[in-house]
């Protein structure tokens, strides 16, 4: 259960903290992702789906191979789409679809 509220977190909550700190983007950067998720106290371990989300394609393969190399984009979205499913979360993560 802790996984689910750990993901849903993520997409209900980072979005707004990310425009408050930083305005209203379409992409932010690593850093800014990477700074709300350690100061606002969400499970880092979830930290890849925070740059799916929130990075360009071009610097989140960058940032991926770098801070999370066993990782493959697609499979990771992929496994949280399925768990989300499961769950029948309508959401802003739904955005992962895409």
């Amino acid at each position: 259960m802790f996984k689910y509220w750990s993901i849903k977190k993520y997409g209900s909550k980072l979005l707004p903290l990310l425009e408050k700190r930083y305005g209203n983007k379409k992409f932010y950067t690593a850093s800014q992702v990477r700074t709300c998720v350690y100061q606002k106290d969400f499970d880092p371990k979830y930290l890849p789906l925070a740059y799916i989300l929130f990075l360009t394609q071009e610097e989140l393969h960058k940032v991926m191979a770098k801070e999370f190399p066993q990782t493959i984009i697609s499979d990771y979205k992929k496994e949280i789409l399925h768990y989300l499913n499961d769950k029948s979360y309508q959401g802003y993560l739904q955005i992962l679809h895409q």
